[in-house]
């Protein structure tokens, strides 16, 4: 049976989210828009545990083990203890969602250990580290989409890993001064060093050309992985290629204006909005 007051909490929460990338949306079969509803609510609900600043650091990691353990127990037929709340809702669309697309619980456990890891390190050492944390926090989530649309290839994992590890890496870029703010930096502190930026600057708002320099290193190698998981909306085709299409293209763009404003994100956060439509529609008509 359908549970389908659990799955509308679902795509309501997917809708109230600012995203680089739709989320669930009608370009989507209509069929595999709760499922992919119902995994974005646990991770968007998992990342707010973690980000939590009010909360001590072992506080956020305790109630980020309680989210993996009462999802293991939802899989395993336990009802959430409370099934109204919000958080019972998604955890009772999530593990349908599971079981009717034969989900690995695997895959969440991996986001699950990227989102503590948020609260534990602050610094990356070398791009290896940052891709590792990529490969955790955002490679889950296109394998997940491509199993509920029922694609398990390996060559399709490898290009929807590209995508999602370039997508979690522009949002980094993106969102520097805001993780500035909660004490983290993701650029790696190898090519920070080779760049001889200097982190006082961030403490005082400036993008120094040290640090242009780096942003647009680390915005390089960022477009390399676009690249390689680019002929993945070809190769799915049908609706699940033309949304793929769109949060490549998405993607790209945000790229676009950071490099255009110099990655001063600290003046402004570079966002998608309709000036944007005709360039991102551009691309997905004849960028594939």
């Amino acid at each position: 049976m359908v549970d389908r007051v659990a799955y509308a909490a679902c795509l309501r929460l997917a809708r109230q989210h600012y995203e680089n990338f739709p989320v669930a949306s009608w370009l989507l079969p209509a069929a595999s828009r709760p499922h992919i509803a119902a995994i974005y609510a646990f991770a968007r609900t998992a990342d707010d545990l973690a980000d939590e600043g009010a909360l001590a650091a072992d506080r956020r990691l305790a109630l980020l083990d309680s989210w993996r353990a009462q999802l293991h127990g939802a899989v395993q037929g336990r009802t959430p203890a409370d099934p109204a709340s919000d958080d019972g809702l998604i955890l009772r669309a999530l593990a349908e969602t599971i079981r009717t697309c034969r989900l690995d619980v695997g895959l969440f456990d991996d986001l699950l250990s990227a989102f503590r890891q948020d609260v534990t390190t602050h610094r990356y050492e070398s791009w290896d580290d940052v891709l590792d944390y990529c490969r955790r926090s955002a490679n889950p989530i296109g394998r997940l989409v491509l199993r509920v649309a029922g694609h398990r290839e390996t060559v399709l994992d490898a290009h929807a890993d590209a995508i999602c590890t370039a997508l979690q890496l522009t949002n980094f870029w993106q969102d520097l001064a805001r993780d500035w703010t909660m004490g983290r930096l993701y650029v790696p502190l190898s090519l920070v060093r080779c760049a001889g930026a200097d982190e006082s600057d961030l403490g005082r708002g400036q993008i120094s050309a040290a640090w242009r320099r780096v942003l647009l290193d680390v915005s390089g190698r960022t477009r390399a992985f676009f690249a390689a998981g680019r002929p993945l909306a070809r190769l799915v085709g049908g609706r699940l290629g033309w949304e793929l299409r769109a949060t490549w293209a998405g993607g790209v763009r945000v790229l676009d204006r950071l490099e255009a404003v110099g990655f001063d994100v600290f003046r402004a956060r570079p966002m998608l909005g309709w000036g944007d439509v005709v360039p991102i529609g551009r691309t997905m008509l004849r960028g594939f």
